[in-house]
């Protein structure tokens, strides 16, 4: 597949919807959420999302002190949650917000074959 090829993400993208929508209605854990990401994704709105649920994990102790935080952190992720659900990607502010911590998406990787060749040409940087 060359650089220039768009590749179409929306499905992945409803399906971390409903994984976002599971973790707001408390039908499963953030954890449980990170572990069901699309694996070897690079779409950068996936990426973005799977950081915004660690920030939501790490942030359970600010949540529990500040109401008008976890409020307005709810609504984030209700609005990524819904952003998700279309389809669409997510603005470039809120992408952009998470590119520091790409390398440090810590996505389980797909363990196929496909899998394993995608992540060693990550890591020879092709």
């Amino acid at each position: 597949m060359s650089k220039s090829e768009i590749i179409d993400y929306s499905e992945q993208r409803k399906f971390v919807s409903k994984l976002y929508i599971a973790v707001l209605t408390e039908k499963i854990s953030v954890r449980e959420a990170l572990m069901k990401f699309p694996k070897n994704c690079e779409d950068k709105t996936i990426i973005a999302a799977w950081h915004a649920l660690c920030h939501l994990e790490a942030d359970e102790d600010i949540r529990k002190k500040d109401e008008l935080y976890a409020k307005e952190q709810d609504e984030y992720i209700e609005y990524i949650a819904f952003t998700l659900d279309n389809g669409e990607a997510l603005p470039q502010n809120i992408t952009d917000s998470y590119l520091p911590y790409h390398e440090d998406a810590l996505i389980p990787p797909n363990n196929s074959l496909k899998g394993i060749i995608h992540e060693f040409k990550k890591f020879l940087c092709v």
